[in-house]
Order: structure tokens, then sequence, then C-alpha cells
């Protein structure tokens, strides 16, 4: 049985160099992510039609758990569930997770198109704008009639995009853990999942766990500067300071008997910020020169994946962000969230 379990939106990355002017014209944000609205619409076709259109099996969540089965070479290490359509996407999707190794456990909806990402590239920077069709269908009974792929997992990760479709089953999922004394792992992954109240809602029930309010806790909370700092905005707290706002997240009471919560906080090139109980670590990033980078797209969710593999080989928080580190600086070397055979790291 897989040791990592990933749930999440699985989409089909569409991926393509634009300009400043399709920027603009869609209101697009360099390293920001969306849901697709309707004046989004006609950008799916535009990158369809472009000559370097590049179609990569993505989504948060799914791109981690990928890059983690990568990183472990050896089939079958990991799970991972979601919706998709019953239609030729979904069927690329499939196909290639289960060549990377992954055990996929796809819900599908026979009546809704798969997902897909308009991955927009400008000067090696990305905007990621969503169409969740299926994946936003994603139901608790598939996961409840999967429990013994849940309950034999180690480690549990969902990006923060699935609090948009599913809560009920990271609720789920959180429960598992703390009775099987696994790890559940969750992503801040974007701005706009911790400024709208009712996500953010969810980020926050997943801190604490009170057993009369039946709260759910999350073991690793993950996330990028930006998105840390648009949490501690949203929250009214008046700082921007990556570490204190990583310390303030670390401090929030973990359920039971679990230790403390590690809030891991990535800034790019600049170090990693650790939060454990208060107390902030740095991790450094080797630095990649510019001529290398091709494309940020996945590589937080790289990061993760990385680590996650080096969590779940039971590495110290050291040995996890040097995984994570090495698979991100991997990733943002290829277009799309791709890598070779084989990675040049052993864990």
């Amino acid at each position: 049985m897989a040791v990592i379990l990933g749930m999440g939106n699985p989409l089909l990355d569409i991926s393509a160099e634009v300009t400043q002017e399709t920027f603009d014209k869609y209101g697009l944000i360099p390293g920001n992510a969306i849901l697709a609205e309707e004046k989004h619409q006609p950008l799916f076709k535009e990158l369809a039609a472009k000559p370097d259109v590049l179609y990569v099996a993505g989504g948060a969540t799914q791109n981690t758990i990928r890059v983690a089965q990568w990183m472990l070479q050896e089939p079958g290490k990991t799970a991972y569930m979601g919706c998709i359509g019953d239609d030729e996407f979904g069927k690329k999707l499939t196909d290639a997770c289960k060549k990377d190794g992954v055990d996929c456990k796809y819900m599908i909806d026979k009546t809704t198109p798969t997902g897909a990402c308009a991955v927009t590239i400008m000067n090696k920077e990305r905007s990621l704008t969503t169409n969740l069709n299926a994946a936003n269908n994603y139901k608790a009974d598939h996961l409840k009639a999967n429990m013994a792929t849940l309950s034999a997992a180690k480690i549990v990760y969902s990006a923060g995009f699935f609090i948009t479709v599913s809560p009920e089953s990271m609720e789920i999922a959180s429960n598992e853990m703390l009775k099987t004394g696994g790890i559940y792992c969750m992503n801040l992954s974007a701005p706009f999942i911790v400024q709208v109240p009712p996500f953010r809602a969810v980020i926050e029930k997943t801190l604490p766990l009170c057993r009369e309010t039946r709260a759910w806790s999350s073991d690793y909370l993950f996330g990028n500067e930006t998105e840390a700092c648009a949490y501690a905005e949203a929250v009214g707290w008046d700082t921007q300071d990556v570490e204190f706002i990583a310390t303030r997240l670390s401090l929030v009471p973990m359920a039971g008997n679990k230790p403390y919560r590690k809030v891991v906080i990535t800034q790019g090139a600049d170090p990693t910020v650790v939060a454990i109980r208060g107390e902030v670590k740095k991790y450094p990033v080797a630095a990649l020169p510019k001529e290398k980078l091709v494309d940020t797209n996945g590589a937080g969710d790289a990061f993760v994946g990385g680590f996650l593999a080096a969590l779940s080989k039971g590495k110290d928080m050291e040995a996890c962000c040097k995984a994570g580190t090495y698979s991100a600086s991997v990733v943002i070397q290829h277009s799309g969230c791709t890598y070779p055979a084989k990675p040049d790291y052993t864990i």
C-alpha cells in the first residue's frame, strides 16, 4: 500500500509562453493562481492554438505526489485521489500518473469534463488560471469507499486548493491520521485561499484540534512568503515578517498527544523558513544560474514532493528541506512540472 496519499484537484496543464498583452487582457499576475471566470474562458483556446503549447499532468497536489514518487523511485509508494471526467483529458491524466508509478484512484464524473489549468508563462514567471470542472465534483463518499488506502498511508497531503472542493474529505483524512498516528499535511497554496473568508475558515479549522468543537489538525503547514503575508493581512496581523508569521502559526495547539506543528515557508531563492514550537530555523537554497531557469511553474509543489519523500523515509528537517530544494531546482529547469527519468539524488 502507498505510504504517501495525496487528495486534490487533478488538472491537465495547458502551458505556453505569452506576452504582457495576454497578462493585461486577462488581468493576470505573475506568480499568482486564480479560479477562471467567464472572462478567462477564451484563454484556454488561445493557449491550445499556440505552436509551443505543452500538455502536462497537473494540479498542485498531483504535482507533489508525482514528484514524491519520482524521488522515491519505488512504484506504488504514493497514491492519489481526485475527480476527473470520462474524456480524453482524463485518460491523459490517468496514463501519466500510472507511467509515473502513482496508484491512481480517481473518481470518474461521466457528465463533466476533466479540469484544466491555463499556465501562462512570461519571462520565466507563470500565472495559473484554473477551470476545475470535474475536479470540483469530488465527494467524500469516494474517500470513504477507499478507506483502506487512507488508513494505510503514513502521510496524507492536500494543497489548499482542495478546500474549495471537499473540506469534508480533508476532515476525514485529518481525523484518520490522528487515529492511526499518521501525518497530515496541508499547503496554503495561493493568496485567494487565505483571503476569501469561507476558505480561510477551513484553514483555521485545520490548525487547532478541539474535541468539543471537532475541529481538525495539520502536522505540517506549507506555503510561500506571498501566501504567508496574505494570511497575516487577512487575519489582521500587522506584519509582513515571514519568520514572525511562521512562528505564530507554529504555536497554535495540536491535537491530542501529537507533537508541535511544523510550519515550512519557502521564499524562492532565499532560505526556507521553518518554525517549530515558536523556534525558527532557516535552511539555505542552492543558487541556480539564471540561464538554467526555464519555468517556475510547479516549483513549490516540487519542493513539497521532495520534502514528503524524505519525510516518508524518516529523515530530519534539514534532510527534508534539502530533498525539497533539490526536486524544486530540477523542475524549474524544465517546462511544466516535469523532470528527467531518474533523480541524481539519494534520499
